[in-house]
């Protein structure tokens, strides 16, 4: 791929993601800091179908724009085919492991089965 689509990828999760976040931290502010803390409050948004996909929006878009920056940073460090092929299927490799275990916990929080 590009690096000029890649960018684009980049510059496009950023805004997505500040969108998401924003929305997300207005639903927190609806009550009481300490009481959206609690155990029960915080299994209950997972249980919210709606809010459980957001936080899967949230995750995805800054596990995507998160290791693309730490991409970009490593390859500004080094050149060369080999290290930039490593790097970029390292942070690839990384982000989707990271995705996955956080969908697994959200589907099973969503399930109930913690």
């Amino acid at each position: 791929m590009r690096e000029s689509t890649i960018m684009k990828i980049h510059y496009g999760t950023a805004l997505a993601a500040v969108a998401l976040v924003a929305v997300h931290i207005l639903m927190r502010m609806t009550m009481n800091f300490a009481d959206s803390l609690e155990y029960e409050t915080v299994l209950a948004n997972y249980k919210f179908i709606p809010y459980a996909i957001m936080l899967e929006l949230i995750l995805v878009l800054l596990s995507i724009h998160g290791f693309n920056g730490l991409r970009v940073i490593l390859l500004e460090l080094k050149q060369g085919r080999t290290y930039e092929k490593a790097v970029s299927y390292g942070c690839l490799t990384a982000m989707f492991v990271l995705i996955a275990y956080g969908s697994r916990t959200i589907i099973m929080t969503n399930m109930g089965m913690v």
